[in-house]
């Protein structure tokens, strides 16, 4: 049996999602969370063989407690479903350490794959993503964001959703002078001249929705 703890900020999918994974009979939903601290305290409690994320929860989202998992347990098993489909966030992810990637819009059968491929230790993208990282690294593109270190994109993701220098610095555990020290390098990295540009950009890297 695959252990497995849930995240998603939607009720309504995560039932869906609960049911579709216990519905064939060698996955089973320990817990349910609907932020990121609550995902990151779950997976505490119930050491699950998978955790499962969405990235664009209230409080830290998915991607900070993916990391903050990791520092702690290096060996996690974490696997992303999301409906960013953009580059930039499934290499983020697995960058950090996270095992696989999947938009909202797979077919059933690819989470199936993915949650018992995971379990295994091993990694799994999605075909259509995994395509659209590999052309982003062949075709060398300059990324506006590819700079940017992963507490950078975080801060930037958290500011392109509308959040203060206060609240992102109460979400992350940071003084607000190191979070706008933070806003600084990121608009000098992406060339944006402002919040308003950085909010144009995020919009149009898929990293919020418009």
């Amino acid at each position: 049996m695959i252990r497995v703890v849930l995240a998603d900020d939607h009720q309504v999918v995560r039932a869906g999602i609960r049911r579709l994974l216990e519905d064939v009979g060698d996955i089973e939903v320990q817990a349910e969370a609907s932020s990121g601290e609550e995902f990151q305290e779950l997976y505490f409690k119930h050491k699950p063989d998978v955790g499962i994320t969405d990235l664009s929860m209230p409080g830290i989202g998915g991607l900070e407690s993916i990391r903050r998992i990791l520092v702690k347990d290096p060996s996690a098993r974490l696997l992303v479903l999301s409906v960013h489909e953009d580059v930039a966030f499934p290499m983020r992810v697995i960058k950090i350490g996270a095992l696989g990637y999947l938009s909202k819009r797979t077919a059933a059968d690819a989470l199936l794959r993915g949650v018992r491929t995971v379990a295994q230790g091993e990694t799994f993208l999605e075909r259509e993503i995994a395509q659209k990282i590999a052309l982003n690294s062949l075709g060398g593109a300059d990324d506006p964001l590819g700079g940017l270190t992963d507490r950078e994109f975080e801060v930037f993701r958290m500011l392109a959703e509308g959040k203060s220098v206060n609240d992102v610095a109460k979400s992350l555990f940071l003084s607000a002078k190191t979070v706008g020290t933070y806003q600084t390098r990121i608009l000098q990295k992406t060339g944006a001249d402002n919040t308003a540009a950085l909010v144009r950009l995020a919009i149009r890297k898929g990293v919020i929705e418009p």
